[in-house]
């Protein structure tokens, strides 16, 4: 006989950023409410707890990266990853949230009920003897703190003639713990922000490091210590001084993607004339640091302190911009016939995007495609009835969008209270599909995967916005209950 599946009302999945986060919120503004956490990895960190590369730090600032419930007290405003990973678990565990994570967890389906109103979640977990044997539990609301990317592999294109290279390769995202770059040439593929980050680090010990790059990407150098925000530390508690440093970044980050979008020209000029000033004479900057694109089409890269660039002015490190021909036994050999050579690849070249963590959804026996979806206020599907998601903002930190998502969600939790309906489903009526799930912004992991993505509408609330201060009008004050959103109470109550 088959035992009936544990039962809770929200289940969290994943231990990350967001996850933590959205436990946090649910202790605080529905504690009636029984939750659990599902985590495949084997400790709280999400992001910050995968990737092992050497320099792997924050490519925001933390004042606005970090939590609005848990000031951020470490000077360094640009943290490294292990910094970060630990400020998470400590909240955690400091709130009791560490005790409802269950590791190990991999859900691979999520099935929806809507005569019993409830979700069917399965997967793995590791068994007393070391094999994986499945689980399933049940949830009257699904919540995916999954994050937006696949943990198991990163993503490599072809390139050509790799298998002939006789030194090491290594992807970033899978970083060998007895990998030694010192004395070694180094060659980094890419020019996104894993690869500006790990470009300083290796240098520190390696005999050379060369990023190799199709074309350039928009960097800015910032001050690892925020000035400002450790000013106000010392005179303020520590509670006021994170708010006015948090509201500080979040309008300087917002003053300059609007000013990028609305004038890409000017931004650019400023942005290169950093440039310039920070590499030195010995660097072709036009060949090297201007790309094809405008400011903010793509992620800015952000380099603390200028670090990427010193290691360019002092010749520890090389850019190389053109296309791989071939990779040789000893390197590569660019299209222009410029040889590199190395003893390590390291092929910083992107992630690979995916919705919900990967899980397969069905409602009803019939399998569920978000990319024929419209997205509702970024958070919910069209007719999908009591799952959530978080995905956080492209042009500025993550967590900044993921807090008003997990807040307006509790919000929608009471209002389901207040009602007495078991389902909410977000009803999308004539509206239709008319943009991707994020608009405006091109790199290639997301032009990838685009289809994948649910899709945004022509008018509210089936627009996906890009904007804290209107997100925070939105979701934050605005009201739950909308035309859009039809609440029910099917089928007996559950048990």
């Amino acid at each position: 006989m088959t035992a009936t599946p544990e039962h809770v009302d929200v289940l969290i999945v994943g231990a990350g950023l967001s996850g933590i986060d959205a436990a946090h919120h649910l202790q605080s503004l529905c504690p009636g409410k029984t939750y659990a956490i599902l985590e495949q990895r084997e400790r709280i960190g999400g992001t910050w707890d995968l990737f092992r590369y050497p320099g792997i730090r924050s490519d925001s600032d933390m004042l606005t990266m970090g939590y609005s419930f848990r000031p951020w007290t470490d000077p360094r405003a640009i943290s490294p990853g292990a910094e970060i990973r630990e400020y998470i678990e400590t909240a955690a565990r400091e709130e009791g949230i560490d005790r409802k994570i269950r590791f190990g967890h991999t859900v691979r389906r999520a099935s929806w009920s809507s005569q019993q109103a409830r979700w069917t979640v399965e997967g793995t977990r590791p068994s007393p003897e070391g094999r994986d044997e499945p689980f399933a539990l049940t949830c009257g609301f699904l919540f995916s703190c999954a994050g937006y990317y696949r943990y198991s592999a990163g993503y490599t294109p072809a390139l050509p003639g790799l298998e002939r290279f006789a030194g090491r390769v290594a992807h970033p995202q899978a970083w060998p713990e007895d990998l030694d770059h010192a004395g070694k040439r180094v060659l980094v593929v890419g020019s996104g922000a894993t690869a500006v980050t790990l470009v300083p680090a290796l240098a520190k010990t390696a005999a050379h490091v060369t990023m190799l790059q199709r074309s350039p990407t928009w960097i800015v150098s910032m001050p690892e210590r925020d000035p400002v925000a450790n000013a106000l530390r010392a005179v303020l508690p520590a509670r006021w001084a994170y708010r006015l440093g948090r509201i500080k970044n979040v309008v300087l980050m917002s003053l300059l993607y609007r000013m990028s979008r609305r004038f890409p020209r000017l931004v650019g000029r400023v942005l290169l004339a950093q440039v310039r000033r920070q590499v030195g004479p010995d660097v072709d900057v036009s060949a090297h640091f201007t790309p094809r694109y405008g400011p903010w089409e793509q992620r800015l890269c952000l380099v603390p302190d200028g670090d990427l660039f010193r290691a360019l002015r002092e010749r520890r490190a090389s850019v190389a911009t053109g296309t791989i021909e071939t990779f040789t036994e000893t390197g590569v050999r660019l299209a222009s016939g410029e040889d590199i050579e190395a003893d390590l690849v390291v092929t910083a070249t992107g992630l690979v995007m995916q919705f919900l963590g990967g899980v397969r959804l069905d409602v009803d026996g019939r399998a569920v495609d978000p990319g024929r979806c419209l997205s509702y206020k970024g958070v919910m599907l069209s007719g999908v009835s009591n799952l959530a998601a978080v995905f956080g903002y492209v042009n500025a930190s993550w967590t900044l969008k993921a807090d008003l998502v997990c807040a307006w969600v509790c919000r929608l939790l009471l209002e389901m209270d207040r009602r007495g309906a078991r389902v909410v489903t977000p009803t999308a009526g004539d509206e239709a599909p008319a943009a991707p799930f994020v608009e405006g912004f091109t790199p290639g992991y997301v032009m990838r995967a685009v289809d994948q993505w649910p899709r945004q509408g022509r008018k509210a609330p089936w627009r996906v916005h890009q904007d804290y201060v209107r997100d925070t009008l939105d979701l934050g004050r605005g009201p739950v209950a909308e035309d859009a959103l039809v609440f029910s109470s099917p089928g007996p109550p559950t048990t």
